[in-house]
């Protein structure tokens, strides 16, 4: 797998309990390790859809007569299996996240490593770009940005310098973004420190934290009762929303309690949380922060 190497491939896919004629949707498609996995464990009469925004990844896609590949965020997942005749499933997968083929194309500009244009956006079409974000967001929002986030405490200083330099001449590139960063990239910690900042650029440029909600949302009336959830973050963000989705059903506050104390929730949580083994993250490093949480919808 050139193009992605799974992460938690066996871990994320048993997480389903898998039933040979049951459907199943894999929303982050990418390379199509984890859609691979699900179809070599469905019978004839299973059904598998996978999502992916990015038109890269269709070059993947799975010739089997069970397998339907939609080019479209995951966001619009009960929309686009309705289309498909599709009102309930049995399991859902997502592993999210940048892909190793997105990070590793230097003119996606995903990645610290490679000079490049800023883009960062994992559906090509989009209107929004990390150029946009760099040199025409308002100082406010950039430092709301770079602060929620990338959890930078020094957001507010970043946001200032970069708009001040931007009125000398635009950030276009990777190169540029770096050298006015450059105060802020104390030796031995500008990896980590550039890394939040990229990542910040980047979920704002892909709406990352309202997608991600707008699908959690969707997965209660979608599931079956009995169907699981198997889920994949990569940075305390996602994981703390999808964390608070299983336990509780909503982002923020408690769910009421009735009149005797008990309180309706529509999943519950199958296991603890499942990180690699070292054994994987020296195969594959990118998969050093990955947690998988796993749910069943309850009855």
């Amino acid at each position: 797998m050139s193009y992605h190497n799974p992460v938690l491939l066996k871990e994320s896919v048993d997480g389903l309990n898998i039933q040979p004629s049951g459907v199943y949707v894999d929303v982050t498609f990418g390379g199509g390790g984890h859609s691979r996995e699900i179809l070599s464990r469905l019978g004839p009469q299973g059904k598998l859809y996978a999502f992916d925004q990015d038109k890269d990844a269709l070059e993947n896609k799975i010739d089997d007569e069970r397998f339907t590949l939609i080019n479209e965020n995951f966001r619009f997942i009960k929309r686009f299996l309705r289309f498909y005749g599709v009102k309930k499933v049995d399991g859902i997968l997502g592993d999210f996240g940048v892909s190793s083929h997105q990070f590793d194309v230097a003119e996606r500009g995903f990645s610290t490593r490679f000079e490049s244009k800023l883009d960062m956006r994992m559906d090509q079409g989009s209107s929004l770009s990390a150029f946009e974000v760099v040199n025409n967001y308002e100082e406010r929002q950039l430092k709301a940005v770079l602060f929620n986030y990338g959890e930078l405490r020094s957001a507010p200083k970043i946001a200032r310098t970069i708009i001040s330099a931007r009125k000398e001449e635009e950030i276009s590139t990777s190169e540029r973004l770096k050298e006015v960063l450059k105060p802020f990239l104390p030796v031995g910690r500008e990896h980590k420190v550039l890394a939040q900042v990229y990542q910040a650029i980047r979920i704002e440029v892909n709406q990352e934290i309202e997608v991600l909600k707008e699908f959690l949302l969707q997965t209660e009336n979608l599931l079956k009762p009995g169907g699981r959830l198997s889920l994949i973050s990569y940075h305390s963000l996602e994981d703390r929303l999808v964390k608070r989705y299983i336990r509780s059903g909503m982002f923020e506050g408690e769910p009421e309690k009735d009149f005797y104390g008990n309180i309706s929730v529509p999943f519950q949580k199958v296991g603890k949380m499942i990180v690699p083994s070292s054994e994987e993250i020296k195969k594959n490093n990118r998969a050093r922060s990955a947690r998988l949480r796993i749910a069943e919808r309850n009855e």
